[in-house]
């Protein structure tokens, strides 16, 4: 792709260039330089949040003049459909049939929170219900907080900041948003496409730099009413410490787990699982980590499993054909090769995969793993899965709630009254039954407990988030 050292910043209306430390992003499978950008100073955030909170007292944007932004912005993306996944492909790794398709995807994004700006509504409350109070009625708004803040995380460089931003512009609010510095190319495109829309300036900010430099004091600003967070367990802990009070959502790591039961399509379920645990690397916070398959079928499941992994190809994404491309950083290849070796130290059998070319770490499934290995205990967010036998699926569901996590799991059964009951019993914030844990569909409400975090994502219940209930009585 075409190289641009100047990758700006946007703060009220104007592209600004950083006054910090300059930061190389560079394409994540040929190692070249893609551009440079210098990170926020100080002055700068404080500039943005001055800036959003200026926007959102003075601009005023009726329902209907927020969905037409929002579906323009839509239109621009899907015009913008080939650069737009060449840049992902770049900076991120992920494969052009995945790339391609986040676009898409960030088109429906925008797409659905413009329609659902439009009917944000509150409720008749029927205070009259209360004794002594037939002379009043009640009713509650949706009221926008003011400024939303969002940190978003590299696996998703386009559809992740989406599902920030569109919803807090179609609720009312105004953003500054921080993409990471590995890949914020397509985040900045975006904020071009959104101004090309027409969105007043001020309420669309953009900054770029480091976490520790840039996003803790954007995450921790007071002017900040509200603030959206995608990455780590640890970072996330410490953004809501630095929050107090005031209202966050977090969507955090976890070590998502498939259960596959002996009554479930096998090999419908080799399909989704591998899948679920390979594409994008396995760097998505719902990869399959943990593959429970039932004993008795185990047999006949592993080389349906296998079969479906190898014929994955690994290579260059911007190959059409291309499945599993490169991790983020060749540091975070050589930390996952590590802790497979861990594994196998401890007794655990590489069926295949296990090789490392660089950034490149092929498709690895591994059997007999020590649960106190780091591949069952920790999110290796690699492409890296461990398959264990259960008997029951009392079993299997005490195994997957043992963690600390609970993003996401899938459940392949036939069986709808076992589907049903596991749902219930299922400690994660989203259960796919007869899918593998990390189908996602954008307009759907996505968010974990435990340590996976807090809060909900889709376009209607991150714009609840990002609204404050107000009631409002009458006396008549």
């Amino acid at each position: 792709m075409k190289q641009d050292h100047q990758i700006r910043m946007l703060i009220d209306g104007q592209w600004t260039e950083g006054e910090g430390a300059v930061v190389t992003v560079v394409d994540k499978f040929t190692g070249a330089e893609l551009g440079r950008l210098r990170s926020a100073s100080p002055a700068q955030v404080e500039a943005a949040v001055a800036a959003a909170r200026a926007a959102f007292n003075m601009v005023r944007l009726e329902p209907y003049e927020r969905s037409r932004l929002l579906n323009r912005v839509g239109d621009l993306i899907l015009a913008d459909r080939e650069a737009l996944a060449d840049m992902i492909v770049a900076e991120s790794g992920v494969p052009w049939k995945d790339s391609s398709n986040e676009v898409v995807r960030t088109a429906e994004t925008f797409r659905v929170s413009a329609e659902e700006g439009r009917r944000l509504a509150g409720e008749i409350v029927p205070i009259q219900g209360a004794s002594g109070q037939s002379g009043r009625m009640a009713y509650t708004l949706r009221v926008p907080r003011g400024v939303v803040g969002g940190i978003s995380s590299f696996n998703s460089p386009l559809n992740m900041v989406a599902h920030k931003v569109a919803p807090a512009l179609a609720s009312g609010n105004a953003v500054v948003f921080k993409p990471p510095v590995a890949t914020p190319l397509s985040a900045t495109r975006l904020f071009e496409l959104m101004l090309e829309a027409g969105i007043p300036g001020g309420l669309i900010n953009l900054i770029h730099g480091g976490g520790a430099e840039v996003g803790a004091p954007l995450a921790a600003h007071s002017g900040v009413d509200f603030f959206t967070f995608t990455g780590s367990t640890p970072v996330g802990k410490a953004i809501s410490a630095s929050r107090g009070m005031r209202a966050t959502a977090l969507e955090l790591g976890s070590i998502a787990a498939t259960i596959v039961c002996a009554d479930g399509d096998l090999e419908r379920a080799a399909v989704r699982c591998a899948q679920s645990g390979f594409r994008r690397q396995g760097q998505a916070c719902t990869s399959t980590q943990r593959l429970f398959v039932e004993r008795s079928v185990m047999d006949r499941f592993l080389p349906m499993l296998l079969e479906q992994v190898q014929a994955l190809k690994v290579g260059d994404p911007r190959d059409h054909a291309t499945d599993v491309g490169p991790m983020i950083s060749e540091a975070e290849a050589v930390r996952a090769e590590t802790w497979v070796r861990e594994a196998t130290d401890r007794g655990a059998r590489v069926l295949t995969g296990g090789e490392r070319r660089g950034a490149i770490l092929t498709p690895t499934v591994l059997t007999d793993a020590d649960p106190a290995s780091k591949v069952l205990c920790e999110e290796i967010f690699a492409p890296v899965l461990t398959v264990l036998p259960f008997d029951t699926l009392d079993e299997a569901i005490e195994r997957v709630n043992a963690t600390s996590f609970g993003l996401a799991a899938g459940l392949f059964t036939r069986d709808l009254s076992r589907a049903l009951k596991a749902a219930e019993r299922l400690h994660v914030g989203v259960v796919h039954l007869n899918e593998a844990s990390s189908s996602r569909v954008d307009l759907m409400p996505f968010g974990g407990v435990k340590d996976s975090g807090v809060g909900v994502e889709g376009p209607r219940y991150a714009m609840r988030e990002m609204t404050q209930e107000r009631l409002v009585t009458i006396t008549l």
